[in-house]
């Protein structure tokens, strides 16, 4: 692991910053780009460097590959229009895998999405689909050791996903949800950072899929009532019918602020975000017991004492 270094992109951001504190412990040199260059969230450990660049700039991005062995790329985006998933899931990680031909890097770890399928119904999941065939392409052709992972929803405690949950239900006084029935397998920040750590440390693991889900399935109105039921604010949640969900998710798209639903989203959400049993997980990439929703945020199950 001395002689590894890995150039990190979207190391800065949630699973980024757990990434690189689990990739600290393990002293593994890492280079983190942000098109800012701060990166507080992960400056301060000994074994980050940070850099400056925009990674969507193709001459920016082989400066910055050059003396590293490996790259993990985390960049992602939720919302957007067909391009901009075209720019970031396809185009983006196109790029990497050409440069890290070039310069001779082979090992290449991708972070794509559970349900991604060229006949899925959203842009979302068809454009991470399309970035996985062009990795397995370009890796066949120049052999790279490729690994895919494809989490569920990601949560933890300084997520963006149960925190916003949470605090809509302290100011309204029920929640209209959209996609209210649909199938999530939540897993924990921390799980998906050691099982990506353990990819940089075991070879066996390129040439791979993995799918990542937590040990519960749980539909999207429940995970709304754990939001509440972990803030204290928990407040009834109304299922509401595919016409007024989609309504919902336009007003949303059009909303000052970050988007927290779109259009896409909710046809992402029409095929169930659960593992499919087919590809290896958690336990092959060493997480032999990953946490629970109730775990982490310390709040007994209902039923449960």
């Amino acid at each position: 692991m001395q002689n590894q270094k890995v150039l990190i992109l979207g190391g800065s951001g949630f699973v980024g910053r757990h990434v690189c504190e689990r990739l600290n412990q393990l002293e593994i040199k890492m280079t983190v780009m942000t098109r800012k260059g701060d990166a507080k969230s992960v400056k301060h450990l000994p074994f980050v460097d940070v850099i400056q660049g925009n990674p969507h700039d193709p001459k920016a991005l082989k400066e910055a590959l050059i003396g590293h062995t490996a790259v993990i790329n985390l960049i992602a985006v939720l919302h957007g229009n067909e391009d901009e998933f075209e720019r970031v899931h396809e185009r983006l990680p196109t790029s990497i895998a050409n440069s890290c031909a070039e310069l001779g890097i082979k090992r290449l770890i991708h972070i794509s999405a559970l349900g991604a399928d060229q006949s899925a119904p959203s842009m979302y999941l068809r454009s991470k689909a399309r970035g996985e065939q062009t990795l397995h392409s370009t890796a066949k052709t120049k052999g790279l050791n490729l690994t895919l992972i494809r989490p569920s929803v990601i949560f933890g405690l300084d997520d963006k996903f149960i925190n916003v949950f949470a605090g809509l239900q302290k100011y309204f006084p029920f929640i209209p949800l959209a996609g209210a029935e649909s199938k999530f397998q939540p897993v924990w920040v921390v799980d998906v950072a050691h099982a990506i750590a353990h990819c940089m440390i075991d070879p066996h693991s390129a040439h791979q899929t993995f799918e990542l889900g937590g040990p519960d399935v749980k539909t999207l109105r429940e995970i709304v009532e754990f939001a509440g039921l972990w803030s204290h604010h928990n407040r009834p949640v109304f299922g509401l019918p595919p016409f007024s969900a989609y309504l919902q998710a336009l007003v949303m798209e059009h909303l000052p602020g970050p988007t927290l639903m779109s259009r896409d989203n909710l046809l992402s959400m029409r095929v169930d975000n659960v593992l499919s049993s087919q590809l290896p997980g958690l336990t092959s990439l060493g997480v032999e017991h990953a946490q629970s929703l109730y775990g982490v945020f310390g709040v007994n199950e209902p039923n449960k004492s």
